[in-house]
Formats: structure tokens, C-alpha cells, sequence
């Protein structure tokens, strides 16, 4: 089975720069560069897309992302005190009886 190769941010940065600015094709420079021309193609299209965010890279989140992530863990949280308190209130129903 073959595994994925990772590329740097530097390197697709620098690939890139290759197309927009020093005027390669983006054939001549996938070849160059021993890639796959439709991958350069794939990070130039990511690249104008996300106004300079893409690449973050494994485990950076954007802050949409972050915030998504605390409010999930708020929800989990809230959901299992109100079980918490639900049980509590059989015990003490009981007892009161």
C-alpha cells in the first residue's frame, strides 16, 4: 500500500510562486518539481480561495473551527449536568416520600 506524501507549506508556497509570479506554466512546473500537474493546479485554486489561510496544516484550526469545537464541548458538558441533575431529583424524590 502506498502512503501519502505530505508536502510543506513552504513547498507548495514555492511551487506556486513558480505559475504567479516567475512564469512558469503550471505543467513545466509540476514536472520540475516531480508533482503531479492537477495537485499544483489544486493548491494554486486553494491558495486564492482562502486568502492566504490554506495550509494551516495538521491541527491548526481556523477560529471558526475553534469556536465550533468550544461550543461542542459546552453542549456535551451542559448535556451531562442536566442528566446529573435529572438523577438527582429521582433520589431526592424518592427520599422525600
Amino acid at each position: 500500500m502506498n502512503t501519502r506524501k505530505k508536502y510543506s507549506k513552504e513547498f507548495k508556497l514555492d511551487a506556486i510562486s513558480l505559475v504567479t509570479e516567475q512564469g512558469y506554466s503550471r505543467a513545466e512546473a509540476a514536472r520540475s518539481l516531480g508533482i503531479n500537474a492537477n495537485m499544483l493546479c489544486r493548491w494554486i485554486k486553494q491558495h486564492e480561495a482562502d486568502d492566504g489561510t490554506a495550509f494551516r496544516g495538521n491541527g491548526k484550526l481556523t477560529a471558526e473551527q475553534a469556536e465550533i469545537r468550544k461550543l461542542r464541548e459546552d453542549v456535551r458538558r451542559l448535556k451531562m449536568e442536566k442528566d446529573i441533575l435529572k438523577k438527582a431529583t429521582v433520589f431526592f424524590a424518592k427520599e422525600t416520600r
